[in-house]
C-alpha cells in the first residue's frame, strides 16, 4: 500500500513538472522577445542588444567571416572562427548536407548534382549572446560574463583555459586561442560598440542580411525585424534565452 502511494506521487510529480517545463518552453517559442529580454539585473530602459540574421538575404559570400577575422585578430587557420557561414543542401530524398569550407571564406563547391537538390541556402553563425547563457554558468573563475547591455564577453586576464565554456556552448561558438591558451568568441565587436561604431560583420554585409539593436526599444530596427518577420532561434528547447534571431529559419538547421 505504501509503495502504491509512492508510485502515485512520483507519477504526479513528473506529470506536473513536465507540464511546467513544457509551458515554459511553449511560452518562449511564442514570445522569443520577452524570453530574451528577461533579466533580474537590468532595468527595462537599459540597452539590451539582440542580433538579427536574415537567411533569405544571405548569399554566402562570407564577407562577415573575413571582416571578423581581420578586425578581431582571429587566427587564419581554417578552424578558428568568431563568425562563419554554413551552406545547407536538402536533397530530394530528404538528406541534409552541411558544409562550411574555411567558414565559407574559400567558397562552396556543391557536392550534390543540381537535379537531386530540393533546396539549398546559407546560414550565418555566430555567438547567440544568450540571456541565460550556459557558458557563463559553468565558468569556475567568472572570466566569461554578460555585460550590462547583454553582450557575452570573456576576460582573458581571468580565463584559465579550462574549456568548460567551450563544452557548455550548445552552438559551437567558442575556441581556444593557440597563442594564449585562453577562450575567444564573438563579442559583437564590443570595442567598436563602445565607440558608437557598428560590428565589423554588419558593416561589410552587401545584402543587409545582418543587423543588431536594442531589444528594449520598440522603435529599434531590431524590434521591427522581429515584428515583421517570422523569426526563430537555434535550439529553443535548451531555453538559453538566445538573442540571435533568424528570419526564414528552416527546421533542418541546427
Amino acid at each position: 500500500m505504501v509503495k502504491e502511494n509512492k508510485d502515485f506521487s512520483r507519477r504526479e510529480f513528473f506529470k506536473k513538472t513536465g507540464v511546467i517545463a513544457g509551458g515554459v518552453l511553449f511560452a518562449s517559442l511564442l514570445s522569443p522577445l520577452k524570453a530574451a529580454q528577461s533579466t533580474e539585473k537590468s532595468k527595462s530602459d537599459d540597452t539590451w542588444y539582440g542580433i538579427g540574421l536574415d537567411i533569405e538575404k544571405c548569399i554566402g559570400c562570407a564577407s562577415c567571416a573575413r571582416a571578423c577575422k581581420a578586425e578581431n585578430d582571429v587566427p587564419k587557420e581554417p578552424f578558428f572562427f568568431r563568425s562563419w557561414v554554413e551552406q545547407y543542401t536538402i536533397t530530394n530524398s530528404g538528406e541534409v548536407k552541411v558544409q562550411s569550407p574555411n567558414g565559407g571564406i574559400d567558397g562552396y563547391k556543391q557536392p550534390v548534382p543540381e537535379s537531386e537538390i530540393f533546396k539549398t541556402f546559407f546560414v550565418p553563425k555566430m555567438c547567440n549572446h544568450c540571456s541565460k547563457s550556459p557558458c557563463t554558468q559553468v565558468c569556475p573563475v567568472g572570466a566569461t560574463f554578460v555585460s550590462p547591455d547583454g553582450v557575452v564577453l570573456v576576460d582573458p586576464n581571468y580565463c584559465v583555459g579550462c574549456r568548460y565554456c567551450v563544452q557548455a556552448c550548445p552552438y559551437g561558438c567558442r575556441y581556444i586561442k593557440p597563442d594564449l591558451g585562453t577562450v575567444d568568441k564573438c563579442t559583437l565587436c564590443y570595442h567598436r560598440l563602445k565607440k558608437g561604431m557598428d560590428p565589423a560583420c554588419m558593416m561589410v554585409c552587401p545584402t543587409g542580411a545582418r543587423l543588431y539593436g536594442n531589444l528594449r526599444d520598440p522603435k529599434s530596427e531590431m524590434v521591427k525585424f522581429i515584428k515583421n518577420h517570422t523569426v526563430g532561434a537555434l535550439k529553443p528547447n535548451l531555453n538559453t534565452g538566445s538573442k540571435l534571431y533568424y528570419n526564414a529559419l528552416s527546421q533542418e538547421v541546427h
